[in-house]
């Protein structure tokens, strides 16, 4: 058993209650090195819109949009599952980006399993703690951030791995937790091979939006624009959002794309 499955095995089961691991000593030391590059970089910047986080895409001239979805983790609601949400995506052949906490992967591996299969999906990744990304502790909505470079570095990878495990490929998008960051973090992220990317329309305010505010975000919305909405709370009011904004946003000749199909990989 390699160091990642004694990991699944030991932590994950623990990870969808109140208690979290403690950042675990690892033995590959590629994102370690990654880290250390910048372990003196103070950083200038902090919020949702900061350098080197990807909030559109160049739809070149089509009306185009990308709809994402977040599944959180931890604590009852966090590990939640919407099948009605998913249904009506897979009902009305919608694609989407699918960004995955760790957390959530371990409550809910049959149903990670199928939709990591189904390919009108793409997995990205959320993150292992569903933390904001940041090298010097700072936090969001009373969330404390990563605290320094190599706790960064774990975030990132930690969620990578637990993707990989699962499915045999490691994902190229990272979310973090709120969707916060500071630019240093961002650029740690890139060494890692992930392209970070955030939002430019915030469809349900964390689940908590009425459908009706979740369809005037959606009908507000532009070609190129990277839509956030979440996948991990049934009892919000997403799904019926969502369905109300499909028809009006293909009458007005909308398409949608995984964001796979419109921004680059890594170089």
């Amino acid at each position: 058993m390699n160091w990642r499955t004694a990991l699944s095995v030991t932590f994950f089961s623990l990870l969808c209650l109140s208690t979290i691991p403690a950042l675990p000593a690892m033995a590959d030391p590629g994102w370690q090195e990654a880290a250390r590059k910048y372990s003196d970089v103070a950083p200038l910047e902090w919020g949702q819109d900061v350098t080197g986080v990807i909030t559109r895409f160049d739809p070149e001239g089509k009306d185009l949009l990308a709809l994402s979805f977040d599944a959180c983790g931890g604590g009852v609601k966090g590990c939640g599952y919407d099948e009605e949400l998913i249904s009506l995506l897979r009902r009305e052949k919608i694609p989407a980006t699918l960004f995955i906490n760790a957390r959530w992967i371990a409550a809910n591996p049959d149903i990670f399993a199928e939709l990591a299969s189904d390919p009108l999906f793409e997995i990205a990744n959320h993150g292992f703690e569903h933390k904001p990304l940041s090298v010097s502790g700072r936090e969001a909505y009373a969330i404390a951030g990563t605290g320094n470079a190599m706790e960064a570095a774990w975030e990132i990878e930690g969620g990578a791995d637990a993707i990989y495990e699962a499915t045999g490929k490691r994902p190229l998008f990272f979310r973090s937790g709120t969707n916060h960051y500071d630019e240093v973090a961002v650029r740690i992220a890139g060494e890692l091979g992930h392209k970070v990317t955030g939002c430019s329309v915030n469809g349900d305010a964390g689940a908590t939006n009425s459908a009706r505010q979740v369809l005037e975000e959606l009908l507000s919305a532009q070609p190129g624009d990277i839509v956030l909405m979440h996948m991990n709370r049934p009892e919000g009011q997403t799904a019926e959002g969502v369905a109300e904004a499909l028809g009006i946003l293909k009458e007005r000749g909308f398409s949608f794309v995984r964001l796979s199909e419109v921004l680059p990989p890594v170089r």
